[in-house]
């Protein structure tokens, strides 16, 4: 009997990894969109939330987000009242973005839907595995402090 088709591709950790990574997105993308925002929506507005007042071109280079898609999704958080743009304070020439209220408590319920999400994915670990799990992916991932 032959392997099933893609058997090799199948076993390999890469495969594996972005499977469960699409999964996941697919998870959080599904929750954020029952609170009405989309994923580059959700990550700016968590970094305007940790960062602010940020210049508009840091806040960029913080999300890893080009200038272009960063103006767009910018003008959609503004649009819709939950973000500011002012005046940078510390350069008048700069843009400064800033949380509004209603922001504010958005991105408190997108955080916990993005966690339950998160819980969604995990479920068949167990607790202890969970936590083996995420350490494991920090070391992979590169992303280690």
């Amino acid at each position: 009997m032959s392997e099933a088709p893609l058997a090799a591709i199948r076993s390999l950790p890469s495969w594996l990894l972005g499977r469960a990574a699409d999964r996941g997105r697919a998870l959080v993308a599904g929750a954020l969109a029952a609170e009405g925002l989309k994923m580059w929506h959700h990550v700016v507005l968590s970094a305007v939330r940790d960062l602010a007042p940020v210049a508009q071109a840091d806040l960029g280079r913080s999300v890893r987000l080009d200038p272009k898609d960063l103006v767009g999704v910018l003008n959609d958080l503004q649009a819709a009242g939950l973000v500011v743009r002012e005046p940078d304070p510390r350069d008048r020439r700069k843009n400064a973005v800033s949380l509004t209220a209603p922001g504010a408590r958005l991105l408190e319920r997108c955080e916990k839907a993005a966690r339950a999400a998160n819980d969604e994915l995990l479920a068949p670990l167990t607790a202890a595995e969970r936590d083996r799990f995420l350490a494991l992916l920090i070391r992979i991932s590169g992303t280690e402090g």
